[in-house]
């Protein structure tokens, strides 16, 4: 039997001792290893995908290992940074053999015809949204962001980065509400990564589990990173002048230890956040409208003009802003337009391929008993 407690090398810090305890090893991934364990694998979480290669933290330290043997067709299958997996470290080169079912998946649609979903990282108990103040705050984008983090299972966490630009108390605490609104049932948690406020917290707060860091290009998530880690771990850029955006300086998925305890995983700055299937995640971001429309008079309420509207009644005392029902209306019909798309897709697929296999059923038949004749 393997031992998780092994020391050795880190790729990203020769010197330093590891185990897979560190990385979020537990009894329930031993669990499920199990039968792999059986067959001489070696069980291991992946730390970085690079172009069909990926880097493995096994007992015996980092290996590069292929992914040629678990490259589904499904786009969701593929091998993401934070999977749980069975290795062989023997073979060489090293194989992934199969990933450990995943608990949590961040998820979000790619800008492609085929509407296919992007895990972004897997089997994270956190998500930490990186919202820099240096820009105007954008509530519907904290939304959306929110939105996505409920629906992958993690725990969602705001964080507004760069808090030292915001030299009011007063202002800053404005701020802080404000996103909260957005954001009902979140925490939200101002920091700087330049004077160090609510560094401490923050590490408290992620000192179990795995986290993954979200956010725009710009918005602080590198500088973040460095702070977390104790080290510089990821180049930082600055933010260009002429539209206040930033540029990409992370520029794959990298699973990090923390000194402080638990893991980090650092994404690269996200400029296009699609939904995909995240419906339940919608209804969690929106909590509160979901609770009022259960006291609508009618089941199949719009919340438009219907009478006895529970969640019209309270735009109108004011205890609902009107702007969040309509970020509630977008992000719903947008989940909606992707399902459709999806739903065509898989009918089209699977058409397709009945008729591959009645035209193989044919070809097979032919081989058996000759050619059909016609009449």
């Amino acid at each position: 039997m393997f031992n998780t407690s092994t020391e050795s090398s880190d790729s990203s810090d020769s010197g330093s001792p590891h185990t897979l305890t560190a990385y979020g090893w537990d009894d329930g991934w031993a669990d499920a290893f199990a039968p792999y364990a059986a067959q001489g694998l070696v069980p291991g979480r992946v730390v970085r995908v690079d172009r069909g290669l990926c880097d493995v933290v096994t007992p015996s330290g980092t290996v590069r290992a292929d992914t040629e043997l678990v490259t589904p067709r499904d786009p969701m299958r593929i091998v993401c940074t934070g999977d749980w997996a069975a290795v062989d470290a023997e073979s060489d080169p090293a194989y992934v053999r199969t990933l450990l079912p995943r608990r949590t998946a961040l998820v979000r649609s790619t800008s492609s015809k085929r509407s296919d979903g992007q895990v972004l990282a897997a089997n994270a108990d956190h998500a930490v949204i990186a919202v820099s103040l240096a820009a105007e705050l954008d509530l519907g984008r904290v939304e959306r962001f929110t939105a996505l983090a409920w629906e992958s299972g993690a725990q969602p966490l705001l964080v507004l980065t760069k808090a030292d630009l915001v030299s009011d108390p007063a202002a800053l605490a404005h701020l802080v509400s404000d996103t909260g609104t957005a954001a009902p049932g979140v925490r939200v948690l101002p920091v700087s990564s330049a004077t160090g406020e609510g560094l401490d917290e923050l590490r408290a707060l992620l000192a179990s589990g795995t986290s993954v860091l979200l956010g725009q290009s710009g918005a602080g998530k590198s500088t973040l990173t460095n702070a977390l880690v104790g080290r510089a771990v990821q180049d930082v850029h600055a933010i260009r002048d002429s539209d206040g955006k930033g540029r990409h300086t992370t520029t794959t998925r990298d699973l990090l230890p923390l000194p402080t305890g638990g893991v980090l995983i650092d994404t690269p700055g996200l400029r296009g956040v699609g939904l995909w299937d995240a419906e339940g995640g919608v209804a969690q971001a929106f909590a509160e409208i979901e609770e009022l429309a259960e006291r609508c008079r009618f089941p199949d309420c719009a919340h438009r003009a219907e009478p006895g509207c529970a969640v019209l009644a309270a735009i109108e005392d004011g205890s609902l802003p009107e702007r969040r029902l309509e970020s509630y209306r977008k992000l719903l019909r947008e989940n909606e337009r992707l399902a459709a798309r999806t739903d065509a897709r898989l009918r089209a697929e699977m058409r397709r391929d009945w008729k591959q296999r009645q035209a193989l059923g044919r070809h097979m038949m032919e081989r058996k008993r000759g050619p059909m004749r016609k009449p």
